[in-house]
């Protein structure tokens, strides 16, 4: 069920209940377009929180807790000079529109009531939290500034008079009869629950859907009984807050879906339904932002270290002629009685070379022939340590992009957890800024896959180069085997024990291979060694070893067989 009016309704009846005349206690920004307010109310305290997150606008109570920033932004600051230690007298919704707003009071020197109102419009990307000063209805601040260059039909910036959304001019649906209602609809036209949407205010389709479902066939006096007694159960405040989980989605309703088939959670409170649901909503999608955003990085970085190796290489080739500058200063050093000052170029014998016999030496005609060798040596000297410079940047450059390469690879296969110690690590190599100001998160322990082969033989499995630098330094022994896709940026994988069987071997390879960047590949080359062979360098990149005394075997994913280990798998 989408976040509309009637779902609204629904938690500002309860929100009534619970909070109205609760203090406010603190007021936090713990997102670019959220708040929580802290209101102890009735004895007990709670967390409001306001959205105006453009995918997810949302006002409900909350349990989650979420990480503050250490300095609260200015919309933060405005709202806490006007309304922290207040008291919240009302909280209305405008009829049944998804706008709320929080009348809040708190009191001046000599005790007078001082009114704020702090309006919350829930309307996809045009969502916004706003602070009105009630008696002369002027904007104080808005979570969101909205410019006279962004919007010619209504601004919002602090000193200006507030507008409310433009009208759309629809019906509120607990005030129509029965006449207006059937006479409304266009019948021939079909598709009633869009005219249901597009005729009455704060109803949603799938709240369409299940008045035309209840109808049955959809005659007209079956679909007003069906939609009047929705109307007098939304009217009367009798909800029955659920969550479904169906095979393609996860909804959340406030009245009974029939037309849905699932698994449904039922709940008591509305708050704590959406809570729950929005919770998890919520967080997939910023898993899928954060995600998207380690990836550009990543995919930027490895644009940028081939670039570099593509200008070295091209450099490197250029430095050939480090042998040719050193050959001319030798042969002119063992000619200079032949030159004459001020020439273009002289042809003396090549001593190095019986296949060519002369070479032509261009010269500068202002240098003296001395000083012409000396220009063809400084140059080799030049060329030689430019050599020496660029073999070592070619060698740094490509452990960059084998690093990177991998990390890329985890990404696809990381979890939430997964994605924060990728993350925590990306910061410490310095591919991404750290900011001491903000409070560092405690990363968990890394902690491998634990997959068992078909003969319960424990495999590990590290699924992030925090996790394969643990696994090789901290849980394998010495005698247990190691497993790496050859020349392939992947996982890191241990079989536990030094009597292992060859379907062990086969299906640890397999895991290799699934966890690698040939996931797709077929007959994939996989290493295998045992552990004491294996060796991290001196400040070498995360996840990065050398090892020796291996043994090569290909395998091809089967992701079925695959699937089967992963079923038993563990984490810790």
């Amino acid at each position: 069920m989408s976040f509309d009016g009637v779902v609204i309704r629904a938690i500002v009846h309860e929100l009534n209940q619970i909070i109205v005349g609760g203090k406010i206690r603190k007021i936090y920004q713990p997102h670019k377009r959220e708040l929580t307010f802290l209101i102890r109310s009735h004895g007990k305290n709670y967390q409001l929180r306001l959205s105006a997150h453009s995918a997810f606008p949302r006002i409900h109570l909350t349990t989650a807790k979420e990480q503050n920033p250490q300095e609260p932004p200015p919309f933060c600051m405005i709202l806490r000079k006007f309304c922290e230690g207040g008291w919240i007298e009302s909280i209305q919704q405008v009829g049944l529109e998804r706008i709320v707003h929080l009348n809040i009071f708190t009191r001046n020197e000599i005790g007078d009531r001082i009114f704020k109102r702090v309006i919350v419009e829930m309307m996809g990307k045009h969502s916004n939290i706003i602070l009105v000063d009630p008696k002369k209805n002027i904007i104080l601040d808005s979570i969101v500034h909205v410019n006279q260059a962004m919007s010619q039909v209504r601004q919002l910036s602090p000193g200006v008079l507030y507008t409310p959304p433009p009208s759309q001019h629809k019906i509120n649906p607990l005030n129509v009869v029965q006449d207006s209602f059937i006479a409304g609809f266009d019948y021939n036209g079909g598709k009633l629950d869009q005219q249901i949407v597009q005729r009455f205010t704060g109803l949603g389709p799938q709240i369409a859907k299940e008045i035309l479902h209840r109808s049955g066939l959809g005659r007209r006096e079956q679909l007003w009984q069906s939609f009047h007694s929705m109307m007098t159960q939304i009217q009367q405040h009798h909800y029955q807050p659920s969550i479904i989980e169906t095979d393609k989605k996860t909804i959340f309703s406030v009245i009974p879906l029939t037309f849905i088939r699932g698994k449904v959670q039922s709940f008591t409170s509305v708050n704590q339904c959406v809570d729950q649901y929005y919770t998890t909503k919520v967080k997939q999608d910023r898993f899928r932002q954060q995600m998207h955003e380690l990836r550009r990085l990543i995919d930027h970085e490895l644009s940028k270290n081939k670039k570099k190796l593509k200008r070295l290489e091209k450099e490197y080739a250029d430095d050939q002629k480090a042998e040719e500058t050193r050959l001319y200063g030798e042969l002119l050093m063992a000619s200079l009685h032949q030159i004459k000052r001020g020439a273009l170029e002289v042809e003396v014998v090549n001593f190095f070379d019986p296949n060519y016999p002369t070479v032509k030496i261009p010269l500068d005609p202002a240098r003296t022939p001395a000083e012409n060798a000396e220009r063809y040596f400084k140059k080799y000297r030049k060329y030689k340590a430019s050599k020496t410079w660029n073999h070592q940047q070619r060698e740094k450059t490509m452990e960059r992009i084998e690093y990177l390469e991998s990390v890329r690879v985890q990404l696809l296969h990381a979890d939430p957890q997964e994605m924060e110690q990728i993350r925590e690590e990306l910061t410490e190599v310095g591919l991404i800024k750290s900011r001491q100001q903000e409070k560092r998160k405690k990363v968990a322990k890394p902690t491998p896959l634990h997959v068992y082969s078909s003969d319960q033989t424990l495999i590990l499995v590290g699924k992030n180069n925090r996790q394969n630098d643990y696994l090789l330094q901290k849980i394998a022994s010495a005698q247990d085997t190691w497993l790496h896709t050859k020349e392939i940026p992947g996982s890191h994988v241990v079989i536990r024990g030094t009597s292992i069987s060859p379907s062990t071997l086969i299906e640890a390879a397999m895991l290799a291979a699934y966890f690698s960047k040939a996931r797709e590949s077929s007959q994939v080359p996989v290493d295998y060694t045992l552990v004491k062979h294996v060796k991290k360098p001196k400040g070498a990149h995360p996840g990065f070893v050398t090892y020796k005394k291996q043994k090569t075997l290909f395998v091809t994913p089967d992701p079925t067989k695959i699937q089967q280990l992963l079923e038993q798998s563990s984490e810790g």
